[in-house]
């Protein structure tokens, strides 16, 4: 396995710092093997799989969920019941029209909402970065209501894993928390079919995009990344 490291440019998440990632380049990769990576901080955008290596800072903080203790609060149950209309189906990740409108969509909000990046996705860019990828890992949540899609969750398999990789969604759909739903629907997912970890990414304490994750508790977070030959060390925090 290749490991190459970025050279350090502005961070994304934090303007006043300097980014960069290890990218780990496989030539194949099997679940069990994609597993051990997850445990180690990796994440994964198409065939692609990368984790920071950042030269002076650790802000990004790999961040999971151990089902067994896993609960819904009470606030949460809320969420639950403003969207019990709402339709989930589990399928391999795919590309569609509908995607590709739903991603632009979403993306144009977030640009004037949140001042995010100008992006956008056509069907090849799409499938480069959530379809394409070692086989029978990569997976989709479809949020449909009234027959119209108003959300998609891309979310990697593992064999005692699942992994949250990204979500977009209708901007319609923003009053009823769609990002909480989705989250807690995965959440209740790895519980219910006795899946060990949901591997949230990255949390950053003071960035409003990621901050988000230490919502969910108890969870634990990754206290460095090592190699293949160490094991790694998940500390649990109690809110």
């Amino acid at each position: 396995m290749l490991r190459i490291i970025e050279r350090p440019r502005p961070c994304t998440y934090l303007p006043a710092e300097k980014a960069a990632l290890e990218l780990c380049l496989t030539p194949s990769l099997s679940p069990y093997e994609y597993g051990e990576l997850l445990r180690r901080g990796y994440r994964r955008f198409g065939w692609q799989l990368f984790r920071p290596a950042c030269p002076r800072c650790s802000a990004c903080r790999s961040l999971r969920i151990a089902s067994a203790d896993f609960k819904l609060s009470a606030s949460e149950r809320r969420v639950m019941r403003l969207n019990q209309d709402v339709r989930c189906e589990l399928g391999p990740a795919s590309v569609t029209r509908e995607h590709i409108d739903l991603y632009n969509r979403y993306h144009a909000f977030m640009h004037r909402h949140r001042g995010w990046d100008w992006q956008t996705h056509n069907r090849s860019s799409y499938h480069q970065s959530f379809v394409s990828g070692p086989p029978g890992i990569g997976w989709e949540w479809r949020y449909s209501l009234d027959g119209r899609l108003i959300g998609v969750a891309l979310m990697d398999k593992a064999p005692r894993a699942i992994s949250l990789v990204y979500f977009f969604y209708d901007p319609e759909w923003r009053p009823h928390s769609p990002g909480t739903f989705s989250v807690l629907n995965q959440l209740l997912y790895a519980q219910q079919n006795e899946i060990d970890y949901s591997y949230l990414g990255y949390w950053v304490e003071k960035c409003q995009s990621l901050s988000y994750k230490s919502r969910f508790s108890p969870h634990e977070l990754l206290d460095e990344h090592v190699g293949l030959a160490q094991e790694p060390v998940w500390r649990p925090q109690i809110r």
